[in-house]
């Protein structure tokens, strides 16, 4: 229970209620809801996912909410700036792989799933505003990300007060005995608590979870380009572990392994006495490789970033792709080895690509047999 309850936790509410829930063996209904703002879940994704399996395997029910309704709306919880709204069609795109996401987390035929438009398209004004009556302005403006913006002259929707009302009302509908979520969103988790009461429900127990950082320490966010995704191929995962800042090392032991926490601290004491944090980190990667593709791709991913890093030697396999385009900055947009002609350019500017090994310009082509790299661990040859 300790472990539960602290491990990647960064607060319990209310604490004494839920330990006694625990240990009365009563089945609890554990709640984690994500909206579909994106088509991959990352390893920021898994922190919660991870925690949810634990419930599960305790026995109690777990229910994965997908919010194909609030993801229109959208949680500004961790945003500077007000998050466009997204249209059904992207929603439905996002959120289609989702589950077989979360299935290499979560035992899938145990788990709970449901979409949060059943419940919250048909709220009419009416219970909206008894609702939006349980709360203050005050209340919501004084949320730290909101009061920044507010200080700043930026921009505050009406919608992103709405947000709140949702995500609570999400735990009213299922009758959520626990929530989890990160530590920004822990106003709406608190809605959930306020509203179950005006429904006459016992409030949910709450956990907020810790952050894990993308590889260059910042918040891992999918539009910064720092994360890990659970879908990503083993040699792929490998590589952006190594990748991420030596500080981070056992941070990614608690929250990304599962390891016991003795053994993190264990890696801890090493560090402390001089243990080289490339060799520490081998380790990190294996075990979070193996998580999600099985030991025996793990030790195959760790001999080949032995192989393209310290050897200096090309990958053992390499795709091969067809191109309609010849410009470089075009082809590395058609192989997906960058995201728009932008990312590209900026690639480019910083030396980052490389055609037969040569640095190349934007005025560089492309022709068949070409080896284009890009960064350390991308490659791709042309047809």
């Amino acid at each position: 229970m300790n472990e539960l309850l602290t491990r990647a936790v960064s607060e319990v509410i209310d604490r004494k209620h839920l330990e006694n829930a625990l240990n009365s063996g009563k089945k609890l209904r554990v709640k984690l809801g994500i909206d579909p703002t994106g088509a991959k879940l990352h390893f920021g994704h898994a922190v919660a996912l991870w925690k949810l399996r634990q419930f599960q395997d305790l026995g109690h029910q777990i229910v994965l909410i997908i919010g194909d309704f609030t993801g229109l709306i959208g949680d500004t919880s961790d945003k500077d700036s007000e998050r466009p709204m997204l249209t059904e069609k992207q929603i439905e795109e996002n959120m289609k792989d989702y589950l077989k996401q979360a299935g290499k987390i979560l035992d899938l035929k145990k788990l709970e799933t449901r979409y949060n438009s059943e419940w919250l398209k048909p709220l009419g004004y009416l219970e909206i505003a008894k609702q939006a009556d349980q709360f203050g302005l005050h209340e919501f403006i004084a949320r730290d990300n909101i009061a920044k913006r507010l200080e700043a002259g930026k921009r505050v929707g009406l919608r992103e007060a709405l947000y709140p009302l949702m995500q609570g009302y999400d735990s009213v509908a299922i009758k959520a005995d626990v929530e989890l979520g990160a530590i920004d969103q822990r106003f709406n988790l608190l809605t959930g608590r306020s509203l179950q009461k005006y429904y006459n429900q016992e409030p949910q127990d709450i956990l907020t979870l810790k952050y894990l950082s993308g590889t260059d320490g910042r918040k891992m966010s999918k539009s910064w380009g720092n994360a890990i995704d659970i879908t990503d191929e083993a040699n792929d995962m490998f590589g952006k572990v190594m990748a991420i800042q030596d500080q981070l090392i056992l941070e990614y032991f608690e929250m990304a392994t599962a390891l016991s926490m003795d053994a993190v601290h264990n890696i801890e004491k090493e560090l402390k006495s001089g243990a080289n944090p490339r060799d520490i980190k081998k380790r990190l990667a294996e075990e979070i490789v193996a998580l999600y593709h099985g030991k025996s791709q793990a030790a195959k991913a760790s001999k080949e970033w032995e192989k393209v890093f310290s050897n200096k030697e090309k990958p053992s396999e390499i795709e091969e792709m067809k191109v309609q385009s010849k410009n470089i900055i075009d082809v590395l947009v058609e192989t997906k080895l960058a995201p728009s002609k932008s990312e590209a350019k900026r690639l480019i500017e910083q030396k980052g690509v490389k055609i037969d090994d040569k640095v190349v310009a934007e005025s560089d082509s492309v022709q068949s047999g070409n080896l284009i790299q890009v960064g350390k661990r991308k490659f791709v040859k042309i047809k």
